[in-house]
């Protein structure tokens, strides 16, 4: 007699609107409630001393995405623009780095730091989560105007082959779609 699978299907909770605050290059929030469950069940964020930590380009997601209020060093809730407007006085590259980040993760990819590793981004297979299994490629979004050279293109292929992850190139083009290259070692 053939047993029947059983599925469990977990019901995501809502999340509601919570505060985050800009605190020099990071936004940081405290370990609470809507924020620990949007990471429990997303990864937004990284978990550090009872707070919950964010780059500036998940948090530039959430906020465009609804899901937080960004308030700066006096309090003053930033809007979209004025935190992108900060954002790129912070971190060179931003908007580009921002455009990959949102596609991968709207296509369902969870996307953290990976300074790390001397890299932008690393990406986790759709279904892994950060912690249970490893990245699977390491991520460094570029503009399509922009040029390479083959030392640094060797140079990003040996950190992804000494991480034991493909990479992953990110052109944006001028109307924000993102084109991806995927380049891993071959023996011949």
């Amino acid at each position: 007699m053939a047993k029947k699978k059983v599925t469990e299907v977990k019901e995501e909770k809502e999340i509601k609107k919570f505060t985050i605050n800009l605190v020099g290059e990071r936004l940081i929030t405290q370990d609470g409630g809507e924020a620990r469950a949007l990471y429990d069940q997303s990864r937004f964020g990284e978990l550090k001393d009872n707070k919950i930590q964010y780059s500036l380009v998940e948090g530039l997601y959430l906020l465009e995405k609804g899901k937080v209020d960004i308030l700066d060093e006096k309090d003053k809730i930033l809007n979209f623009d004025d935190f992108v407007k900060k954002a790129n006085k912070k971190e060179p590259n931003f908007w580009i780095r921002y455009v990959a980040y949102r596609d991968m993760r709207n296509r369902g990819y969870i996307v953290k730091t990976a300074l790390k590793f001397g890299a932008d981004f690393r990406i986790y297979d759709r279904g892994v989560k950060p912690g249970e299994d490893h990245a699977k490629w390491i991520m460094y979004p570029v503009k399509e105007t922009d040029w390479m050279s083959w030392f640094d293109f060797s140079a990003k292929n040996r950190v992804a082959h000494s991480t034991k992850k493909n990479l992953l190139i990110g052109i944006v083009d001028e109307e924000g779609d993102v084109s991806y290259y995927e380049i891993r070692w071959e023996r011949p």
